[in-house]
């Protein structure tokens, strides 16, 4: 497996592991316009942040969006962890752990001192696999304000 950047022209693959993702989170569904958008926008700015994407055989099968800002508490710049899929039909094979371990890799090379993520609340999946990687949970929760 190979781990890099995205690019541009991995959007479609990007939008059809987004699909993966958005089907099973509870507040959010696939709408591929929107996906396009967003993508696009992180993948031309870099100060905005960055998409690592795994790939095997010239496939992408996995990808995580890192989130690129700077905390007043810390005085430094942090990073949000968004968007971590692996296709269905490649997991349970490790390359989740190498892909994370890639953004943490990432965001310590950027100077962040501090990645947050969201899941959902009954996804006890994916709360273990993040524990695993040294993620804790925090006594602050999230609130949400659309506009």
């Amino acid at each position: 497996m190979d781990i890099r950047t995205a690019v541009l022209a991995d959007i479609p693959a990007l939008c059809s592991l987004l699909d993966q993702l958005f089907a099973q989170e509870a507040e959010f569904s696939p709408d591929r316009a929107a996906q396009e958008r967003g993508l696009s926008e992180i993948i031309r700015n870099a100060t905005t942040g960055e998409i690592l994407v795994a790939c095997e055989f010239g496939r992408i099968i996995g990808m995580v969006n890192l989130l690129y800002t700077v905390s007043t508490a810390l005085g430094a710049p942090v990073a949000l962890l968004e968007d971590m899929v692996v296709d269905t039909a490649a997991r349970d094979r490790g390359l989740g752990t190498q892909l994370l371990e890639a953004a943490i890799a990432t965001a310590k090379s950027r100077g962040c001192r501090r990645i947050t993520l969201l899941t959902d609340a009954d996804n006890a999946d994916a709360q273990r696999f993040y524990a695993r990687q040294g993620f804790a949970r925090s006594s602050m929760i999230p609130l949400r304000l659309p506009l």
